[in-house]
């Protein structure tokens, strides 16, 4: 505990000579994000909230996914105070909440409209019925494919598609020679990379984490039909080195036309569309994720939202700038920039009910309704004593669930077998649940 506390002194000094040297009402806002375009263009308009609030000075620390997470669970837990605003998820933002470690959210101003906020969206991110973050964007998971291969190979999407269809359409459209894989997924490990898509496949297939009584199942034959199932299908017609790619990687081969199709989040939609970021934008078609056993946790639901630790120093202003940047001001001015079908989804009502935006986006209420439709409380076929479709929501997950993440993209690199990964996972798993106590 020692260097942390000395840290926090350190940085508690450091900030109280800022504001000395700035004058009292002056500030530096420092800001935890992650690299996705979403976020580079908040980055990039955020000189308008400077302009209009010369007395705050913005600080940005953009990184990646899987760090931005191991970055701000180390600074909230040791209470060091490095950031003001972090952009954390759905999944930390009810437990942290619920600890004390973030700043809770109230007295916004009227013209903010709170109301406005989809409700499962303010629901995902509070505790105790107190709201802790506010959404940046909200999404779920879908499946986008290329239109113009899928007439020529005479084939048609459903508007629910199944997994097993998706592996005939993904043999049918690979065609190496021509660098065009029939499908892409993530295979990048992290909880909250390979392991939130995984988990949905799994959950499709009738798998569960743990049953009743906290015993991990990840050597269950659901398990190993679903994981296996999603290493052969990578293996087979996804793109090379598929176990060292997340999101962004795969939204880059996506939309330089490499994929026939790629089941992820609904937030790439707007980017995909996007003719400034998007070769494919006029040849995009978009269906459900897929299903397998049974519709239960077949896609996620999710938020990047904006909250401010209990130790920022800025704690007044960081409110100010994650109010803006989650407001309809804000969505205006993305849409100025960038066109309405790139504005942050899944936040407001008000988006869904623009005229521009039904025209710009012909995902919007189907990815509305994704994001409506997705369960966390129960997000598989079989009982289970968590919640999260895409994750478990304890706080050991982070930390075995980047174990199992680790095991199958292992398995998807061909340096281990399937069943050994999921032995592996299982192990972390039911280790990590008997040390906390949940096993009785």
């Amino acid at each position: 505990m020692k260097p942390s506390f000395k840290f926090a002194l350190k940085t508690a000094s450091a900030g109280a000579a800022a504001c000395f040297a700035l004058g009292a009402s002056a500030g530096t806002v420092t800001i935890a994000t992650l690299n996705n375009p979403d976020m580079i263009e908040l980055k990039k308009l955020s000189p308008a909230f400077e302009k209009a609030n010369p007395d705050i000075k913005l600080n940005w620390v953009i990184l990646e996914e899987n760090v931005l997470r191991q970055r701000a669970t180390t600074d909230i837990t040791t209470g060091s105070g490095q950031f003001d605003v972090m952009t954390i998820g759905a999944y930390e933002t009810p437990q942290w909440g619920k600890r004390g470690w973030l700043t809770p959210i109230t007295n916004l101003p009227a013209s903010y409209d709170l109301n406005d906020v989809v409700k499962t969206a303010r629901d995902g991110l509070s505790a105790n019925g107190q709201l802790y973050a506010l959404p940046f964007y909200v999404e779920s998971s879908m499946t986008y494919y290329r239109k113009d291969l899928f007439d020529k190979a005479g084939l048609k999407m459903p508007d629910q598609p199944t997994y097993e269809q998706i592996a005939q359409f993904a043999d049918k459209l690979t065609d190496k020679s021509k660098g065009q894989y029939g499908i892409c997924l993530r295979g990048k490990a992290g909880w909250g990379e390979n392991m939130a898509y995984g988990t949905t496949v799994a959950n499709t297939f009738g798998a569960r984490w743990f049953d009743e009584k906290w015993n991990a199942q990840l050597t269950s034959p659901e398990w190993k039909k679903a994981m296996t199932f999603y290493v052969d299908l990578l293996k087979k017609d996804g793109p090379p080195g598929a176990s060292s790619n997340g999101f962004n990687e795969n939204l880059t081969l996506m939309s330089s036309g490499k994929c026939a199709m790629w089941i992820d989040a609904t937030v790439a939609a707007g980017m995909l569309y996007n003719k400034q970021q998007s070769q494919i934008a006029d040849k995009v078609g978009f269906a459900a994720a897929p299903v397998a056993v049974t519709p239960k946790g077949s896609h996620w639901l999710w938020a990047w939202a904006l909250a401010i630790p209990k130790s920022s120093k800025q704690a007044d202003s960081a409110k100010k700038f994650i109010a803006w940047a989650t407001s309809k001001d804000y969505i205006e001015l993305v849409a100025k920039d960038e066109g309405w079908a790139s504005v942050p989804p899944g936040t407001r009502q008000s988006t869904y009910a623009r005229p521009e935006y039904k025209q710009a986006a012909p995902f919007g209420d189907f990815v509305l309704k994704a994001i409506e439709t997705a369960d966390p409380d129960h997000p598989t076929l079989k009982p289970v004593p968590y919640t999260g479709v895409q994750f478990v929501g304890i706080p050991e997950f982070q930390s075995f669930g980047t174990v199992v993440g680790q095991s199958i993209s292992g398995a998807i690199a061909g340096q281990m077998t399937v069943d050994q990964a999921l032995a592996a996972g299982n192990a972390a798993a039911d280790r990590a649940v008997k040390q906390a106590g949940y096993q009785k």
